[in-house]
This record gives structure tokens, C-alpha cells and sequence, in this order.
């Protein structure tokens, strides 16, 4: 229950995303949400060149700039404690979220590489898609499997390309000058909190899931030294203690909801809020937003639908799911199993096909009747009956998260025929993704690993159409987050918790935490015509799942562009 001297205070939580970063003011005796601002950052997703350079990027990079988060700090907080209306001196905390594994190389001090040598492409961050480290993951994953590593299954026997070893293995492979310079290999998440407090911090959310961070200790230096001898003090870059004490160098491994220091005078100044509140150990945004929609308990799965999907899981018990992204001892919640899986493009699936692929003829309806092209494939898809279409597609295009873990892999799309219409296509790649989800909710419950209530988050939820296809293909109901920003919101919760207005995350969630159960159910006869359509989606996830086809292209490809 909340304290009466909550009645009139405040938390801010950021969420760091993608392509911008967003502060939510939010009422700590009821999580409303009072204001909010956004900042777009300038640089974006860096994919082709390096920021004034002619430097070119490789197939699959992805990088960020630590200037556009901190830009988040100066520009989006204090406008929205401003939209909010509300006195900074009565906001008392502010917890932040982050992408992952969004990681950067940095000093002892924090300074990002990239701040001293800009042109070295390894200097900067890498953003959780940045999927050029295939190559070195297979790597970990075949001398972990040959070695029989007793973390591997605690991440479905692989872990992905987009994670701490994999990058930075990557970063002492092709620019081993960088590396040698790296004090600090830090995830995103942890470095902003370092920025805002001064005091640096790792949090056992991303040290778990994107860190190997198992059973209280990373891989062994043995282990590092087979993959590359340069690679054996690797860990030592990641200056990380016992959950809850300090290391040799004073960095704590902290739990989530916990306080990791407070604002300092420079951060106070960038945010326009007072020295001393207090500031939330560092998380992951699919996993706060658990905590958003009061979804913090055994079996309560949350899929944060966006450009890329990500399953979170509470349990009380610990199994083997094969192609999970990672089980982690108090991973979403203190005393909970926290399980995560996820779809590595979904949203940036249909935002491609739109993009490159649907005519101009379409783009002018769109506008003439005043929507979205999406909006407008949309309107033409649902009054499809399943199947008319005559397609079925791999969700793929951005790589495979979960069930196989490979980021080599690509979309795939069968039963195209001349008559083949842009809504066809676009119908089929929505029914594909949820296919895609089915998959990964059947491999947890094959697993003894039981999904109660499906919860839906995140900007997909906008589109009912594609929530009721995903509520048919699912055969379940989904219930939906009660907020538009579900990671900043989980954030400021956690806030709540850091600054003490509540004793624990459940307890806060309960209280400012919302969400409207079984807001879609299935339709049954739909249900079963889809049932056919994800049998023979089953037989192209197993056939094409191998990779021998899809990686042959890619091979192609990456020469050919070489």
C-alpha cells in the first residue's frame, strides 16, 4: 500500500530507445502519468558511415552516439517535468531504460572511445542490432557446446551475436588497438546511470541475460584464452562484484529496484531536477515494462511488440527452453526466475516492405483518405478471410532471436503468385510474426515452463487488427499494458521503489502498474484455420532452420559487396 506522503510526489523515467529517447513524469501514489517529452536522436541508427566521415560501416553494424542520450538528459527531462506541471523539488527519483545489449568501450573513467578517436568504427557503441558479430558468436557457442560450459543451457544452448562476448570479441578481432584501450566494457544501460550519479554500477539484469553472468561468476579466463588468448581478461573489463557487494575496484553488481546512487550536481543540471534524488540501478526497457503492467508474476509472459519483439517471463521454476534468450536468478523481479525470448524484427518488418516495396498507386489512396499506408494495407488485409491469401512467411528478416538464435538467417516467403496483391503480403508477414511468437510460447510450455496470461506492450498494440490475428494463431487471450509508454512508466516505477516510496517492485506494480486482462480473445473458427497455416509454417521454420540455404545467400552477398 502506498504511504500518504506519496500523495504528491513524483518520479521520471527515461526510456532510451532505438531512434529516440522519452521521459514520462509520472504520480507515485497511482503511476498516472502526468507528462512526457520526447527528444529524436540526432544521429539515429548509424549503419552506413561513421558521423561526418567517409568511413564505411560493413554489412549488419548498427551504432549509436552517447551525445544523442545524453541529449535525452538535457532536452526530453526537463520538458516533460514541464508538460507535467509539477515542482522538481517534488520529484524523487528517476530511473532510466535502456536497449540491449547496447554496449560501448570506455575508460576507467567512463569517457566513451568514441569521444577520443571518432574515426575508428570499434570506438563506438554497438546497438542491440548490430549483428556483425555472427561469425564470433558461432565461435563461443561451438567451443561452449565442445567444452559442455554448464552456462550454454541456461541461454537455449546459444547465445547471440548481439551480446557483450560476442561484440566484443568482434572489437579485439578487427581492431585490436581499440580494445587494448577499452577499460570499461559497459552496457548502456549501466553507463547513462554512471553518468547521472557519478558513481559507476552494473545491474544483474543485463549482466545475466546479455553478460553470461551465471551462478555468481562469467565464463573462465580458460575459456576466454581458447577462443583467443587476447580475449582471456576480458572480464576484467566488466569490474563486477557479488550482487549486492563491491568488487576490488568498488563497482557493484546491483539488484533491480535498488538505489544506485543520486543525482549529482552535473546531472541536476542537465535534467533541471534537484542534486541528491535518488536514481534507480540501470534495466533493460522490455524488462521494466513487466513491472508496467503489473505483469511481475509467475507465468505472466510480456511481449514488448515494437521494431523487434521481446518475451519476458517471471517463474518460479528453472528449466531448459531451448532457444531462450536467458534464464536469470532475480533477472525481472528480486526472488523470481526471469526468463526472456524474443523476435529480432518485427515492426522493422513491415516498416521495410512499406518502405521498398509497396507501390505508389497505394501511397496516393493513403493519402487520399487521410491514413497511414500502413493504415491503408491494413484496411484492405482484414477483409481477407485466413488463408485467402495463399501465402505463408519466416519472420526472419532481421535474423532469428528465438527458437534458433541466428542472426545469419533471412525472411522468407512462399506461395507469391501474379496475383499476389501488397495487402497479401502484408497480411502475410503480420500472421508471420505472430507464427513466430506461437513458436516461442510452445517451446516454453514443452519445457515445464508454463505461460499463464499473455501480455501485450509496446507500439503494435495500436494496430487491433494485428492483435486479434495474434490473439487467433495464439488461441489465448491477450491482455494489454494500460499505457502508451510502457518502459518509461516501468522505469519510474522502479524509481519509486529506489527512492523507498514502496518496499519492493510487486508492490509498486500493484499500485502503479495497469493493464486490462483477455482485451482480445480468439475467434474460434478462425483459430483453426490458422492452425493450418502454422503447420506449414512449422515445416518452413524446420526446413529453412538449418540455415544451409539462407546462409549460402548471405555469403553471396557479403562478398559480392565486399
Amino acid at each position: 500500500m502506498e504511504s500518504h506522503v506519496n500523495a504528491n510526489k513524483f518520479v521520471v523515467g527515461v526510456d532510451f530507445g532505438t531512434l529516440s529517447g522519452r521521459a514520462v513524469v509520472v504520480r507515485v501514489a497511482d503511476g498516472a502519468e502526468l507528462g512526457s517529452a520526447v527528444h529524436e536522436y540526432a544521429h539515429g541508427v548509424i549503419e552506413r558511415a561513421l558521423p561526418g566521415s567517409d568511413t564505411r560501416l560493413g554489412p549488419d553494424w548498427a551504432l549509436q552516439s552517447p551525445q544523442d542520450w545524453i541529449d535525452v538528459l538535457r532536452i526530453a527531462v526537463p520538458a516533460a517535468v514541464a508538460a507535467a506541471g509539477v515542482s522538481p523539488a517534488d520529484v524523487i527519483g528517476i530511473g532510466t531504460d535502456f536497449t540491449a545489449c547496447t554496449v560501448l568501450p570506455a575508460t576507467a573513467e567512463g569517457t566513451p572511445l568514441c569521444f577520443e578517436t571518432p574515426e575508428r568504427p570499434h570506438a563506438w557503441p554497438k546497438l542491440w542490432k548490430h549483428h556483425a558479430a555472427q561469425p564470433h558468436a558461432d565461435r563461443i557457442n561451438a567451443l561452449a557446446a565442445r567444452r559442455g560450459e554448464s552456462w550454454l543451457p541456461r541461454y537455449g544452448g546459444k547465445i547471440s551475436s548481439e551480446w557483450e562476448f560476442a561484440k566484443a570479441l568482434q572489437v579485439l578481432e578487427e581492431d585490436p588497438e581499440v580494445y587494448g584501450r577499452t577499460e570499461r566494457w559497459i552496457e548502456a544501460a549501466d553507463w547513462i546511470i554512471w553518468q547521472l550519479t557519478g558513481v559507476e554500477s552494473r545491474n544483474i539484469c543485463t549482466a545475466g541475460y546479455k553478460g553470461i553472468f551465471q551462478d555468481g561468476a562469467y565464463p573462465s579466463a580458460d575459456f576466454l584464452a581458447e577462443l583467443n588468448p587476447g580475449f582471456a581478461d576480458f572480464t576484467g573489463k566488466l569490474a563486477t562484484g557479488p550482487v549486492g557487494e563491491l568488487a576490488g575496484d568498488g563497482v557493484r553488481l546491483a539488484a533491480l529496484g535498488a538505489l544506485a546512487g543520486t543525482l549529482s550536481a552535473g546531472a541536476a543540471e542537465w535534467t533541471g531536477l534537484p542534486e541528491g534524488v535518488a536514481v534507480a540501478v540501470g534495466n533493460v526497457d522490455a524488462h521494466v515494462t513487466a513491472a508496467a503492467a503489473d505483469a511481475v508474476r509467475p507465468g505472466q509472459m510480456v511481449a514488448i511488440m515494437g521494431t523487434s519483439t521481446c518475451h519476458i517471463m517471471p517463474s518460479d521454476r528453472l528449466a531448459e527452453v531451448p532457444g531462450m534468450c536467458g534464464v536469470v536468478r532475480d533477472g525481472i523481479v528480486p526472488g523470481l526466475w526471469g526468463y526472456e525470448a524474443g523476435q529480432s524484427a518485427v515492426g522493422d518488418i513491415f516498416a521495410w516492405f512499406v518502405e521498398a516495396f509497396v507501390p505508389a498507386a497505394y501511397t496516393e489512396r493513403a493519402a487520399g483518405e487521410g491514413v497511414s499506408v500502413h493504415a491503408y494495407l491494413t484496411s484492405l488485409a482484414e477483409k481477407q478471410a485466413v488463408g485467402q491469401h495463399g501465402l505463408v512467411a519466416l519472420d526472419w528478416f532481421g535474423g532469428n532471436r528465438s527458437v534458433l538464435v541466428d542472426h545469419n538467417l533471412s525472411g522468407v516467403i512462399i506461395g507469391q503468385t501474379l496475383a499476389t496483391r501488397p495487402e497479401d503480403v502484408y497480411r502475410a508477414l503480420i500472421e508471420s510474426t505472430a507464427y513466430g511468437a506461437r513458436m516461442i510460447v510452445e517451446t516454453f510450455e514443452k519445457s515445464g515452463v508454463p505461460v499463464e496470461e499473455f501480455v501485450v506492450a509496446g507500439g503494435l498494440l495500436k494496430n487491433p487488427f494485428l492483435m486479434q490475428v495474434y490473439a487467433d494463431v495464439l488461441r489465448r487471450p491477450l491482455s494489454v499494458i494500460g499505457s502508451d509508454q510502457g518502459p518509461a512508466l516501468g522505469s519510474a516505477i522502479h524509481a519509486a521503489v529506489a527512492a523507498g516510496a514502496y518496499a519492493d517492485i510487486e508492490a509498486a506494480a500493484a499500485a502503479m502498474g495497469k493493464r486490462t486482462e483477455a482485451a482480445y480473445v480468439p475467434d474460434e473458427a478462425r483459430a483453426d484455420a490458422y492452425d493450418r497455416l502454422y503447420a506449414e509454417y512449422r515445416n518452413l521454420h524446420e526446413h529453412f532452420g538449418d540455415g544451409q540455404a539462407l546462409h549460402k545467400l548471405r555469403a553471396i552477398r557479403n562478398e559480392a559487396s565486399a
